[in-house]
């Protein structure tokens, strides 16, 4: 049955706990139970009261196990067996080796729904830890009612069992710790799960000083009743563990942070870049909303705004140097996350290519590879991009306009790229100008901005008289949502196809890092960690989400422009191959 996993939907943070302390309490009880009924053949006759806590303990686990099934989605067929050996346990503890059956039966239940969803180290470290617990408990509850006379009776010796359990537990509480990604970082004393970790780890430290220490004592049971305080706050924090979020990772300076905020009831992902000293970017999705600001506490605090050519809204912050709380307010409302800019500076990005910049860094992040951003998209051109756009010049002068309308800037990958344009087309006998025109093409080669203020311009020229009816072309790292769906048509030379797996996976994977956001060129490239040397083809990016198609008749491969799948580059649009393989 499954009590390892609180529903997200639970309704409030207060049913939210009562689901939490319903688990913990179902465990524990359970745990109690399954440990007696496995040692109950240890001991000689039953007293009545020992008799009755193992019935009590029996009619709470399963009165626990069946309020659960009502707060919670539950396994049925795991919640009947639940129930039967919870109440068979007190009845069939008469004779010893059924009941020990019954509760070793129990006590792996008690593993699975402790451990569900683990596997590997993971379920095998939970299995130590439940069960030298679960024994632990048993031989509590049977050393309070039965005499040791009766334990010295039976060649079993309780001494070393307790230190043999208490080192199970040491050893497994030291694991979980040590794989729990935390390392010895601030955030182990920092956070609930952290701490939550300490008690896990260090508890049963205790409990097994506490048996050793009774070990050569006259009555060794008394090492059980001491040290279970110790084991049962650490079996509640080990069960606890699933239902506490982990923190996340410490931020790196120099290494772009994304991390997540809570305004009033809705969450959203944060992205700053570069997270150095002096002017940082804050990135907010779309879908946090408007009316987002940012700034440190107790300096400025400025607002999120759209910045041309990159979805969603960025606010300018200063961050000193060091660790410091960014503040992130809606109104009233606000909250901090902790950034650390170091106190170095860092590599200089030019305001105009900082959107691009932290998007490209955004794609390392998803891949879980943290680096320190040491460059920036637009500091060189590429050796695919100029290839691309080698071929994409000629490829237009097979087409023959009468010029093409170059669009640069003065960023180092601008510059190169225009001079790269004007010397292919120089070799083509292509007129290239600055002046838009008709029976043109235009080809824009700057960032991020320049390149929508250019687009929107010409969907202007073009809604007013006849304009580059040779078409409207992109470099590369200009296929961004807000720069293509500025016209619309507009085409773009690539080295990978965007209905592919590899391109569809990066897309998805960030529209669930960042509130929906759609892929750029910089983050596929940073996500894949290579360079993209596939074949040139121009693809055209259209705003179509419907295509007229006979009854009944199937979609072509890459057709379908429906708005709501997932995995599209282009919102609301579509984007497909319109020439071969540029040789």
């Amino acid at each position: 049955m499954d009590h390892h996993v609180i529903p997200a939907s639970s309704g409030s943070a207060g049913v939210g706990i009562a689901l939490v302390l319903l688990r913990l309490g179902l465990l524990l009880a359970t745990a109690f139970l399954a440990g007696t009924g496995i040692l109950r053949p240890l001991v000689g006759e039953l007293p009545r009261r020992l008799r009755l806590t193992i019935a009590v303990l029996g009619g709470v686990s399963a009165a626990l196990a069946a309020v659960s099934a009502f707060a919670t989605d539950v396994n049925v067929i795991a919640l009947i067996v639940h129930l039967v050996l919870a109440l068979a346990i007190p009845v069939l503890i008469r004779w010893p080796s059924a009941g020990r059956w019954a509760s070793l039966a129990l006590a792996a239940l008690v593993v699975l729904e402790t451990s569900l969803g683990r596997t590997g180290v993971e379920f095998a470290i939970d299995t130590v830890y439940v069960a030298a617990a679960a024994l632990w408990f048993g031989v509590t509850v049977l050393s309070v009612w039965v005499p040791a006379e009766r334990w010295r009776q039976t060649n079993f010796r309780l001494g070393p069992l307790s230190l043999t359990l208490g080192g199970l537990l040491v050893v497994a509480g030291a694991v979980q710790l040590l794989s729990s990604g935390l390392g010895f970082d601030r955030r182990i004393y920092g956070s609930l799960f952290g701490v939550t970790l300490l008690v896990i780890a260090a508890l049963p430290v205790i409990a097994t000083v506490v048996a050793g220490f009774f070990f050569a004592g006259k009555d060794s049971t008394r090492a059980y009743r001491l040290g279970a305080a110790a084991v049962t706050v650490g079996f509640v924090a080990w069960s606890a563990l699933a239902a506490i979020p982990k923190p996340p990772e410490p931020p790196i300076p120099g290494v772009a942070l994304l991390s997540e905020a809570s305004i009033g009831d809705q969450r959203f992902p944060v992205l700053v870049s570069p997270q150095r000293p002096g002017k940082n970017l804050v990135h907010f999705p779309a879908s946090a909303g408007d009316e987002l600001s940012a700034g440190i506490e107790g300096g400025l605090i400025g607002k999120a705004i759209v910045r041309p050519g990159a979805e969603g809204t960025w606010a300018e912050v200063d961050l000193p140097n060091g660790r410091s709380d960014l503040i992130i307010s809606r109104g009233e409302e606000k909250t901090s996350i902790e950034v650390d800019a170091g106190d170095g500076q860092g590599h200089a990005i030019a305001d105009t290519d900082a959107p691009e910049c932290a998007s490209a860094a955004l794609g390392g992040l998803i891949a879980d590879r943290r680096e320190v951003l040491t460059s920036c998209p637009a500091d060189a051109l590429s050796g695919e991009d100029s290839g691309s756009l080698v071929k994409l010049v000629e490829f237009l002068a097979t087409r023959k306009p009468s010029a093409l309308t170059l669009v640069e800037d003065d960023s180092p990958r601008g510059v190169a790229a225009a001079k790269l344009v004007r010397e292919t087309a120089a070799r083509s006998g292509l007129p290239v100008q600055a002046e838009a025109g008709p029976n043109t093409a235009l080809v824009v080669v700057s960032g991020w901005a320049g390149g929508y203020t250019a687009m929107t311009r010409a969907a202007e020229s073009q809604r007013l008289k006849p304009t580059h009816q040779y078409g409207l072309y992109l470099a590369p790292w200009l296929l961004n949502g807000p720069i293509v769906n500025s016209v619309a048509s507009s085409s773009v030379p690539l080295r990978f196809d965007p209905r592919e797996q590899a391109a569809v996976s990066f897309a998805v994977a960030a529209g669930n890092a960042f509130g929906g956001e759609s892929p750029t060129l910089g983050g596929f490239r940073n996500w894949l960690g290579a360079p993209l040397n596939g074949d040139v083809q121009i693809f055209a990016a259209a705003q179509v989400n419907a295509m007229p198609m006979y009854p009944g008749e199937p979609h072509a491969v890459g057709m379908i422009a429906d708005r709501n799948y997932a995995g599209q580059w282009i919102p609301d649009g579509t984007i497909v191959p319109v020439s071969s393989v540029l040789r």
